[in-house]
């Protein structure tokens, strides 16, 4: 009982991290280091999710990802169907 348990447990703790979409985020005109967004981003997280208001407020923007174009139908050849 023990080991299904534990097993339920860590499925549920992967899903909830790959629930929330991968953001990535810079300061702009600034120059920093991969200790101090770590920083940030931990102190942003202290209640499990992150607070976008709170890395905002330390100077982190948000970088979104442009939005995947589905490729565009291949032309017809000219000539007569």
């Amino acid at each position: 009982m023990r080991p299904a348990l534990v097993t339920l447990g860590a499925v549920l703790a992967i899903a909830s991290c790959a629930s929330e979409p991968e953001r990535e985020w810079m300061k702009v005109n600034e120059r920093y280091t991969v200790e101090q967004f770590r920083r940030d981003h931990a102190e942003c997280s202290r209640k499990g999710k992150l607070d976008e208001a709170c890395m905002h407020a330390r100077g982190w923007v948000d970088v979104k990802r442009p939005a995947e174009k589905p490729s565009p139908l291949p032309e017809r050849p000219p000539g007569r169907y």
